[in-house]
């Protein structure tokens, strides 16, 4: 009788699931990420991509990285064992207003949040080996949307991207209101913290920093197939009674979201003199827009354990790992998981151009049609294990060694909007520059870039072990506000720590 009243709950635990949102977030752990490079087994398999990514996940990254592979890896940045997928994205930089110098802005830390969402669909776990990729390298013009998300097919342009800059105070906005993101970001028209683009003030939250997001979508086509990530996914549509789902066919899987936090609060001293004129930061693909903002993905989940946290668990911020009957159980959030890059160059440090030549472009710097750096010259592929590798043509039809940017058309932007966090009132401070009232720059001429020497190395998979003295919420200074408070339940244990190697 037991078993039957605990079977009854739980079945009618995973029917209410389809009528409200779950969620649970993916935290990672360990020093830092798993590695820094410039490789991209989606949009480069077989060699170096065009430009550094952050990369997060399982140890067996690599140039040819597929689902098959990530599953025989030794360790992974996720809290979730059963979590052997590799999450990545563009690097951070700044550059220094009176050097002009570059350098990596470092990587506070990084959740992936699983949001199971209200549909008629039967939500399943990703398919060993699905690739996804969210977001437009490309771009160095604005997207033709507002400041907000929008994430529904049948309601005009997806905008999967978004910035979110926690402040103190909001008077100078971070964007300005009458921005069409020609000179500055757009601002968003519900959250006075949030909009699409670098934002030009101190991002000085509790907390808190710059916040990249990316929604992923979450409707499969097995037609189109796991490799195909230019056609195999899109976002569902809005079925009328608060519920979205897939077309017909169609395979519905969670819809997962990167916050990527960096702490670009701690470099102020060294941009103080720009606020509100400009931003210092530009991705390391040379955007100093944002608007280029973009994440991958490859699916390397244990299916049995994720279709087991889809349709019983809603742990919501305390975490996947906490998950109840979970088969593999957690990592040891004192352990850390890297990597070597399998190519050998500097990408960190003082440094006088990108890795991989990308040039600065957008905004002040010229917009419009650009011709990127053609990525360099593919070595062999890296002794790690590897499958066939597959033509690489960027994150959309284009040659493989062309980047083009197009300029979205005048036409009127829809205002909807889509994020997982409640949006307060938009601010009705005045803005302190207007973008909208002064011409877009001329775009400048690529220069022709130089092609670096580039080494590879043997990669081989380490696990470092940390020793950690945590800093607790109690010994800090209480939130002020709703994007500070959910920020602080990570502080302690993402920004607090000394870690000595040993």
């Amino acid at each position: 009788m037991r078993f039957t009243t605990v079977l009854a709950t739980l079945v009618a635990a995973v029917a209410a699931a389809k009528d409200k949102r779950t969620f649970a977030v993916l935290h990672h752990y360990g020093q830092g990420p798993l590695t820094t490079c410039r490789a991209d087994p989606i949009i480069s398999p077989g060699g170096p991509s065009s430009h550094v990514h952050t990369v997060m996940g399982a140890s067996n990254f690599g140039f040819n990285a597929t689902g098959e592979t990530l599953r025989q890896s030794k360790c992974t940045t996720a809290m979730a064992k059963a979590d052997l997928s590799a999450y990545w994205f563009p690097t951070l930089y700044f550059q220094d207003p009176a050097t002009k110098l570059l350098e990596p802005v470092k990587m506070f830390y990084m959740n992936v949040y699983y949001f199971f969402e209200p549909t008629h669909d039967d939500i399943k776990a990703f398919p060993v080996g699905l690739k996804m990729v969210s977001g437009n390298a490309m771009l160095r013009t604005p997207p033709a949307t507002t400041g907000d998300n929008q994430l529904d097919p049948s309601k005009g342009p997806i905008q999967p991207v978004q910035m979110t800059c926690p402040r103190s105070s909001y008077d100078p906005p971070s964007w300005p209101a009458d921005s069409k993101g020609l000179l500055a970001g757009i601002a968003s028209q519900h959250d006075k913290g949030a909009g699409i683009g670098f934002p030009f003030e101190d991002c000085d939250g509790y907390a808190s920093p710059l916040r990249v997001d990316i929604h992923f979508p979450s409707c499969y086509n097995p037609k189109a197939g796991l490799e195909n990530y230019q056609n195999n996914m899109q976002f569902p549509t809005d079925a009328g009674d608060g519920k979205s789902d897939c077309p017909e066919g169609w395979i519905h899987t969670p819809h997962i979201f990167f916050e990527t936090y960096w702490n670009t609060h701690e470099l102020l001293p060294r941009f103080q003199s720009t606020l509100g004129k400009s931003s210092p930061f530009v991705f390391s693909n040379g955007d100093v827009t944002g608007f280029s903002a973009h994440g991958d993905f490859i699916a390397g989940w244990d299916e049995e354990e994720l279709q087991h946290i889809i349709d019983t668990c809603n742990a919501g911020h305390a975490g996947i790992d906490t998950c109840p009957g979970l088969k593999y159980g957690a990592n040891d959030p004192s352990d850390s998981c890297t990597i070597e890059c399998p190519v050998d160059e500097k990408v960190d440090g003082k440094l006088e151009k990108l890795p991989g030549n990308n040039p600065l472009a957008g905004w002040a710097f010229g917009g419009g049609d650009i011709l990127a750096p053609s990525p360099s010259p593919s070595p062999s592929p890296s002794p790690s294990p590897s499958s066939k590798p597959q033509p690489g043509n960027g994150d959309d039809n284009t040659p493989p060694n062309t980047t083009l940017i197009a300029i979205p058309s005048p036409s009127k932007r829809p205002s909807h909007h889509g994020h997982p966090h409640p949006n307060p009132k938009p601010s009705s401070s005045a803005s302190s520059f207007s973008a909208a009232a002064v011409p877009a720059p001329s775009p400048k001429p690529s220069p022709k870039p130089v092609e670096p020497i580039v080494h590879v190395a043997t990669v081989v998979d380490t696990v470092t072990v940390w020793e950690t003295t945590t800093v607790y919420e109690d010994d800090l200074p209480a939130p002020t506000g709703a994007a500070e408070k959910h920020a602080a339940r990570h502080y302690a244990k993402h920004a607090a720590r000394r870690y000595h190697r040993r």
